[in-house]
């Protein structure tokens, strides 16, 4: 390999915890120490009533069964006073019993039922006006969504009940929330906020003698220096924990600081105390039915295995963790975005089988994990929407080797699917997660398969860069405000550099014909790679010797494929194409004035090109409406779409198309609206600037791609930036005149790029699109 390009970026080494969000990852999984919002039971008046001093009984009967972690068996208890009390028509104490209920499912792992639960809990304490269980009901929500990774919705919820706590003097309460809310931000990244927020909760636990939240607040201060790089601290107050949670004989807290001990002598390289402490988790794990507490210990088992070189206990442990993660994640139902967001916390263990199996000299079978860690909630969305719409959850199965292959076969295309590969080092005496390898595989469509192994290191050993630094500078250099607007002078890219590590390992392996179809698979930040200018060392650019499409993984190409077959095709004639809609008023960002996006002739002189190609008539101006077009989605065969794109890359399903507001509607139609469709085109273009973006998660990029994927369009044309106004507009041209004479879409759109990079030599004027999906 050639040296690395001299201009690289700074790396940023913002990251959030345990492998949440973003891809930085440390080796072993943290759990930290939720509180759950009931505290504890009310103060109940004396009753002659049998059955309500039964409820009763119950209700302290599970209170006693769930504060010594005996889950199941609080259940039980609950579930009965849950019926009387609901027979009595007691409201206060069946509020009570759904939000005990909801704790406990979360304490199990179960969080659909956890929120199903504690919602309900909300509604009753919200009619009958009692704050103390709705603050109750808010916390148990917020612990649910804490735990499934979506932290923004959590800290949303304990803020509430923080406020209510607060309101109503309840001191517990609010010890309880504030070490809820520091354990979110410590997992956040935010170490200060974190440290804060959890003395704020030790100090009142400590004030009103409440020994369960002042062990949490300890073990999670413990938590906070482990990240600090100040083991020693870490470990004394992780061992302040174990102490109080055996005293009041807490097993899922016992377990917890267990594993927290592990993980610090982990990061002290003591392997042998990281599997001590982890068999001891995870033997309390098995015993509670802790399946969270499960699937973490077997994960830091299979990582303290790898590191002391036991490749075959390390591969058993984190088989058995990935069985236990997909069984939660089995538990959550069809809800798609709890699906991605517990995945984050969990695509750690599949990297790290990974690693474990090309150690093993076995890289087709890190192949199958690679493709079993990436888009599942994705896969198992389109399977159940290919089953006749079924409303049931649907778990797809994983395909192996020889599926692989034949989806290789069938796509008659050269398949690159990569893995990057994450591993902690010392770095001014403090353990820092950062790249280390990437793996690729490349599937001949003769389904010969070739692994490749790039050693990442040296970018941040060297250069202080990360494949993630490169990216974001070539993005920056590419992108320019919106469409209709003129780049900026940047510095030169690193296009040079990206073609160098992500091609020049696999150029030979590659097609010679110019028309073979290469379909990338990319992981995380790779989603934002602009792969058509990727530059070799003779300045040639990879679509002019390749035709390019992207997917977000190998199974999802089949099921492409499968709703291609499965379309019912609609009028041919019956094209949607618009340009330059009245521009609906946006906010630049939270708490600032709205203000109307600029209009975009040049989308409107592309649109009313490209219609009579397509045997229609374009829509712009005002009567481009978000009404008007949602009302014409479902029965168009192409859908093409020239105007602005918002980016959401906080939620994703918040990106939008501008289109004319009319009625009550803003005139934006987001990534949301869109998944709900249920549409027929073969292809949807979305000429407008970042609509290949979103937020980038385990599960692949959430935003305008994938909703159009799930509302059943087999081809996606998407942009990865801010698109210049003028070029765009020839290139769509080029791209539609080439499709009358070639049905091929990545041929047609190869084409097009060639023609336009006449014209306008620079990337950022040809490159940004993407196709995603079927090329036929």
């Amino acid at each position: 390999m050639q040296p690395f390009s001299l201009k690289l970026l700074k790396f940023s080494n913002s990251k959030v915890r345990s492998g949440f969000l973003f891809p930085f990852a440390f080796c072993l999984l943290s759990v930290g120490f939720y509180i759950p919002g009931h505290f504890s039971l009310p103060v109940v008046a004396q009753t002659t009533d049998a059955r309500e001093a039964e409820g009763d009984r119950l209700m302290q009967q599970g209170y006693q069964q769930n504060q010594t972690s005996q889950f199941p068996a609080a259940l039980n208890s609950w579930q009965q006073a849950l019926q009387i009390f609901r027979a009595l028509k007691n409201r206060q104490m069946e509020g009570w019993a759904l939000g005990n209920l909801g704790d406990a499912y979360n304490s199990l792992g179960n969080y659909a039922k956890g929120i199903e639960y504690s919602q309900q809990q909300l509604a009753i304490a919200r009619e009958i006006k009692d704050r103390r269980v709705e603050g109750a009901g808010l916390g148990n929500l917020g612990v649910a969504y804490n735990s499934l990774g979506n932290y923004a919705k959590g800290i949303e919820y304990s803020q509430q009940q923080l406020a209510i706590s607060r309101e109503i003097k309840d001191r517990q309460g609010e010890a309880t929330v504030l070490g809820n809310l520091g354990l979110a931000y410590i997992y956040l990244g935010d170490d200060a906020k974190a440290i804060e927020y959890t003395q704020q909760s030790l100090a009142i636990a400590r004030e009103i003698k409440d020994r369960r939240v002042e062990g949490a607040g300890l073990g999670n201060l413990g938590l906070a220096y482990i990240y600090l790089g100040d083991y020693a601290k870490a470990i004394e107050y992780q061992q302040q924990q174990l102490a109080i949670a055996r005293e009041i004989k807490d097993r899922q807290g016992e377990g917890t600081g267990l594993g927290n001990l592990g993980l610090a002598y982990l990061y002290l390289g003591n392997y042998a105390k990281v599997i001590e402490y982890s068999q001891q988790w995870l033997a309390i794990a098995r015993e509670i039915k802790d399946r969270n507490g499960e699937g973490t210990a077997l994960h830091n088992l299979g990582a303290a295995f790898l590191k002391a070189g036991n490749l075959t206990e390390a591969e058993k442990m984190l088989v058995n963790a990935i069985q236990v993660w997909e069984s939660m994640r089995q538990m959550l139902g069809s809800n798609d975005a709890n699906k991605v967001s517990i995945f984050e916390g969990q695509a750690m263990t599949y990297r790290t089988l990974q690693e474990v199996r090309v150690a093993q000299n076995n890289p087709i079978a890190a192949l199958e994990i690679s493709e079993r860690g990436r888009a599942r909630a994705f896969v198992d969305l389109l399977t159940q929407r290919l089953s006749s719409g079924d409303a049931n959850s649907v778990i797809a199965s994983v395909p192996n080797q020889d599926q692989i292959r034949q989806i290789a076969k069938a796509q008659n295309a050269t398949l690159v699917q990569y893995s990057i590969i994450y591993d902690d080092f010392q770095i001014q005496g403090k353990s820092e997660p950062r790249e280390s390898a990437l793996y690729i595989w490349v599937i001949q469509p003769t389904g010969e398969i070739t692994f490749r192994e790039v050693d990442l290191k040296p970018l941040w050993q060297k250069h202080n860069a990360s494949l993630t630094s490169l990216i974001i500078g070539d993005r920056e250099f590419l992108a320019v405000r919106s469409r209709g607007s003129f780049p900026a002078l940047q510095p030169q890219p690193n296009l040079p550099t990206l073609h160098q590590l992500l091609i020049d390992p696999i150029a030979s392996l590659l097609p010679k014909d110019p028309n073979a179809h290469v379909i990338f698979i990319p992981q995380r930040s790779l989603f934002q790679v602009p792969f058509p200018a990727l530059l070799d060392a003779n300045g040639t650019y990879l679509i002019q010797k390749h035709t390019i499409l992207t997917s977000p993984s190998i199974q999802v190409l089949a099921l492409t494929r499968q709703q291609k077959l499965a379309q019912k095709q609609p009028n041919s004639s019956n094209a949607l194409v618009l340009g330059n809609p009245t521009m609906p008023s946006v906010s630049p960002s939270p708490g600032e004035p709205k203000r109307q996006l600029s209009p975009l002739p040049g989308a409107e002189a592309e649109a009313l090109a490209i219609a009579p190609l397509l045997k229609t008539q374009a829509i712009t101006g005002a009567q481009g409406t978000k009404a008007a077009i949602v009302q014409k989605m479902p029965q168009a065969s192409i859908i093409h779409l020239a105007t602005h794109g918002l980016l959401d890359d906080v939620r994703g399903l918040g990106s939008a198309i501008a289109l004319a507001p009319s009625g009550n509607d803003d005139g934006l139609l987001t990534a949301e609206e869109i998944f709900d469709m249920k549409l027929q085109a073969s292809l949807v273009v979305l000429s407008a600037c970042n609509t290949g973006e979103g937020r980038i998660t385990g599960d692949g990029v959430i935003g305008l791609s994938r909703a159009l994927i799930s509302a059943g369009v087999p081809s996606v044309i998407v942009s990865l930036w801010s698109v210049p106004d003028a070029p765009t507009s020839e290139l769509m041209k080029a791209f539609y005149q080439n499709l009358q004479n070639n049905p091929d879409k990545a041929q047609a759109l190869r084409q097009a790029m060639l023609t336009t990079m006449k014209t306008h030599s620079q990337p950022r004027n040809w490159a940004a699109f993407t196709l995603i999906g079927e090329a036929e």
